[in-house]
């Protein structure tokens, strides 16, 4: 069994987490930096494309950064089960910062299950990691700024996007772009999208109905500002936001709301020596990140003036959350495209009329596997809460899919002397 002990461990090597390892060492912390993806970056720099600010840190021997490495449990306080390709081993540590990042929130409608339709972001992913789309008809639909830096990514590497189709609509987009002027950045980075994006049709008020297809993909029907067409395609990309990943902070006992960490001024979580940094608190994209990371970095390594100075930077950050959220909230349409027979659990095939007989989370799981398959009802519990309005959606113990022999595994108390 190998063993590790670090000031500060950090779960997620994205923007934020790469932030809070180089603001924690700069103050002379040891560092355990991990994440369950082969290359650090985050989504927003997947494949290896880190910043520059960050490239020798992405790649370090300054900390012990751990790549394809996921927390399996956290047996005892200040302890980490982790898993790799070799096996498991337990990380010690003094503090925590968790920067785990966010994931799709996908949608059941007749035919998502179909191949060559996937989430917006996950096709995004696949062409960052070489996919190659040269010619391939796109549609991308669903909601929130991430379709627009999904059609930048896919037009750049040579598709043919047919469509952007946004559910919200123009007066919700109006009142969401007059207010990026508090935002500079994020408006510098809508019209640079806009340029990339020019000639590429955007619908608003629009979205998907159905996929069509024999054995694959072959057309989308489509509502479009009350219009209903069919497009053929190769691809359809659909994706209804951003959800934190907040699994590892609940099997903590950090205290979530809407879905989110609750945090203070330092990034510290309900929990002493656990902070939380980036979408982990809030969807609120790259800039946040960054400085949220940075202001966990501080307050671990025990700057926490430098830290506090800091909070008035993320209280900007945190009014375009909220405007974010508002903004790119669902329309009831959405939620009402599933029929009886669609799938809503993919891992276990569960459809939507076996989920309808049963009032509760609980009680589904029971009768019905929904949320025990390889995702752990990461996908088909915020469908659920969306489409049943379930709102008891847990997860039990481990916390990612793990090797039996990582399960059977006792915790293995390090004293107290051993710990830096």
């Amino acid at each position: 069994m190998r063993e590790r002990s670090v000031d500060i461990a950090i779960v997620g090597a994205g923007p934020a987490g790469l932030a809070a390892a180089d603001a924690a060492m700069a103050h002379g912390a040891s560092v355990a930096l991990l994440d369950d993806n082969p290359l650090a970056g985050g989504q927003v720099w997947r494949g290896g494309r880190v910043a520059p600010a960050f490239a020798a840190l992405a790649q370090t021997g300054s900390a012990h950064y751990l790549p394809g490495t996921r927390v399996v449990a956290t047996p005892v306080a200040g302890q980490l089960l982790l898993e790799d390709a070799s096996g498991a081993h337990h990380l010690y540590y003094r503090k925590l910062i968790v920067a785990s990042g966010a994931r799709e929130r996908l949608l059941p409608f007749p035919g998502w299950t179909l191949p060559g339709v996937t989430g917006a972001g996950g096709l995004q992913a696949l062409v960052k990691n070489g996919m190659d789309v040269r010619g391939q008809r796109v549609v991308l639909a669903g909601t929130g700024p991430l379709l627009l830096a999904a059609a930048a990514s896919l037009r750049a590497a040579g598709a043919d996007v047919l469509l952007v189709a946004e559910q919200t609509d123009w007066a919700r987009l109006a009142r969401f772009a007059k207010g990026l002027w508090r935002q500079p950045a994020k408006l510098a980075q809508a019209i640079a999208l806009g340029w990339e994006l020019r000639g590429t049709p955007y619908r608003a008020a629009s979205y998907v109905v159905a996929a069509q297809g024999t054995g694959r993909l072959q057309q989308v029907r489509m509502q479009l500002a009350g219009r209903e067409v069919v497009l053929d395609c190769d691809w359809l990309g659909v994706g209804y936001g951003l959800l934190p990943n907040t699994e590892l902070l609940a099997a903590l006992g950090c205290t979530l709301v809407n879905g989110a960490a609750v945090v203070d001024r330092t990034q510290q979580t309900s929990q002493p020596h656990i902070y939380a940094a980036g979408e982990a608190t809030g969807i609120g994209g790259l800039d946040k990140a960054l400085l949220e990371g940075r202001i966990a970095g501080l307050a671990a390594s025990g700057q926490h003036a430098a830290a506090a100075a800091l909070a008035a930077q993320r209280a900007r950050h945190l009014h375009f959350v909220a405007e974010l959220a508002h903004c790119f909230s669902l329309r009831p349409e959405i939620a009402q495209l599933a029929q009886a027979d669609t799938l809503v659990c993919r891992c276990e095939d569960v459809s939507l009329s076996r989920l309808q007989q049963y009032g509760s989370w609980r009680e589904a799981k029971l009768q019905t596997r929904c949320g025990m398959g390889p995702c752990q009802g990461r996908i088909c519990g915020a469908a659920c809460q969306t489409l049943l309005g379930w709102s008891d959606i847990g997860q039990r113990p481990p916390i990612q899919p793990a090797r039996l022999a990582t399960l059977a595994l006792s915790p293995a108390p390090l004293s107290t002397e051993a710990l830096p």
